[in-house]
């Protein structure tokens, strides 16, 4: 007699049962691993971090090799809850995991501090050629992007590569779907990289709405062609039209580009189920070890919990969020206990508003005379590379001389002070010495905003380089007698869209 088996949906149900109650998940637990390097025991007194470096170093870089400890965070974080938008149920998982994570690894406190962000779901949809021929895009709605109504909106495309193509266009751009058709290539700088591009992407839809259009569509900002559609942070502006926005593949917009280059009137429709919802509260997830002597001073490590949408979220920002809780593990299972406190925070909401940089900026306000570092990782988990820093004088060549113990690993390296973090923006006002982990990213933006997001595309070996990296330039930084100087802090400014507001 055959064997009866439940229907599909009930077995379906019965998995969405097991699979509900996440919140109460335990941590992870470790692997059975092979015996770990002795504890090193940090010296009270001294003077500073120079003497210990280079034994530290060591003992961070065995520790990690045989532990793994970050990627058994990045595997959960993106095989058990995956994309995480800010507001969206997956988010408050994550919030939940990695609070509840930090505290299993011996954090001397780990908490959710609480911030309301914005809650946009993606929705439905299509873009698609109807003339000269019929053809439907690969798309990805842009970030924030308003929706249709069934019908969609239509009209004839015209293209252009920046802004001041499009407002040069003039008339011609009332009716139209706009394409803004121009290439980033890898570590292009703000003349042909990412930087370029997302301001495209960021004021196209208000601009072309000036001129009268009814939709936008933009290049992807990717560096490889496989018919992949990367999203991306848009805005609008107050008493401007807001006009639907979606992102196409490279391969998409070459078909877009030959069909007006033939001459023929080509038409486009976007049709998109987009919709914001009211703001909804959510949470920075911050776990810290207190420091030894000066518990009150305070570096952080940092990475954004958030992601899109879309794939796991595992380069953008998984592995900046693994490698900055790993820094907490790390120095607690060597017993590296520096002068200072370092405090991991997760932020929340870095890709489609910031409000995780800026509620942690507003909440510690009466402390961040106090912190006396910040850095956070957000450029993707591949090789490390060297830090950012934006600080005072002097402290370029103080920072380079603590970094030296890693030289082996090629990461003691300064690469400029512009790219630090958009999580940490809002504490430039405070003067606090802000660095920025930097990965290789030939590869990034290949990925970066897509459905192939995911886990694979970080090696093991890689990312423990990255929490070596991290977590050594977190204890030198708390233990050194003196911290560095102070940048000098900065007026206040109107915000401008850089990667948070992307």
């Amino acid at each position: 007699m055959p064997r009866r088996t439940a229907s599909p949906l009930l077995r379906c149900a019965s998995l969405l049962v097991l699979a509900g109650p996440v919140l109460a998940e335990p941590a992870p637990s470790p692997s059975p691993t092979p015996p770990r390097p002795a504890p090193v025991a940090a010296r009270p007194g001294g003077s500073g971090a120079l003497a210990a470096g280079p034994r530290v170093a060591a003992a961070l870089l065995a520790e990690e090799t045989v532990s793994q400890g970050a990627w058994k965070k990045l595997e959960w974080l993106t095989d058990r809850i995956g994309n995480r938008i800010s507001g969206s149920p997956a988010a408050d998982r994550a919030v939940a995991w990695a609070v509840r994570t930090m505290a299993a690894e011996g954090a001397d406190a780990a908490r959710a501090e609480p911030v309301l962000v914005p809650r946009w779901v993606r929705g439905e949809g299509s873009v698609e050629v109807t003339a000269p021929t019929t053809r439907p895009l690969a798309f990805l709605a842009l970030g924030g992007s308003v929706g249709t109504d069934a019908y969609g909106m239509s009209g004839p495309v015209v293209a252009v590569s920046s802004l001041e193509e499009l407002h040069a266009k003039g008339g011609e751009v009332a009716g139209s779907v706009v394409l803004i058709d121009k290439p980033i290539v890898p570590n292009g700088g703000e003349k042909d990289g990412y930087g370029a591009g997302s301001k495209l992407r960021y004021y196209g839809p208000p601009e072309a709405a000036k001129l009268g259009a009814v939709g936008m569509v933009i290049r992807s900002l990717g560096t490889s062609s496989m018919r992949l559609p990367h999203t991306g942070g848009t805005g609008y502006e107050d008493g401007v039209a807001r006009i639907p926005a979606a992102a196409i593949s490279a391969e998409d917009a070459d078909l877009l580009a030959r069909l007006l280059a033939s001459g023929d009137r080509v038409e486009a429709c976007i049709r998109l189920t987009s919709r914001t919802l009211a703001d909804v509260w959510s949470a920075n997830a911050v776990g810290e070890l207190r420091g030894r002597e000066r518990p009150d001073e305070i570096v952080v490590v940092g990475g954004h919990l958030d992601s899109w949408d879309v794939g796991q979220g595992a380069i953008d920002d998984g592995a900046g969020v693994v490698v900055a809780m790993e820094t907490l593990r790390l120095l607690r299972a060597l017993d590296l206990r520096p002068r200072r406190t370092v405090r991991a925070v997760l932020f929340m909401n870095e890709e489609n508003g910031l409000r995780g940089g800026e509620a942690y900026a507003r909440d510690h306000a009466a402390e961040l005379a106090h912190h006396v570092a910040a850095i956070e990782s957000d450029s993707g988990g591949a090789r490390p590379i060297g830090f950012y820093l934006d600080a005072g004088a002097g402290a370029s060549e103080r920072f380079l001389e603590l970094l030296q113990p890693l030289s082996g690993t090629g990461v003691a390296h300064l690469l400029g002070k512009d790219d630090t973090g958009a999580d940490l923006s809002p504490l430039a006002q405070s003067g606090i010495p802000r660095l920025g982990l930097r990965q290789d990213m030939t590869h990034y933006f290949d990925w970066h905003h897509t459905e192939a997001d995911t886990l694979d595309k970080i090696t093991r070996d890689e990312l423990a380089l990255n929490a070596v990296a991290m977590a050594y330039a977190a204890w030198a930084l708390a233990e050194d007698a003196e911290p560095l100087a102070r940048a000098v802090p900065l007026p206040v400014l109107t915000p401008v869209p850089r990667k948070g507001s992307r």
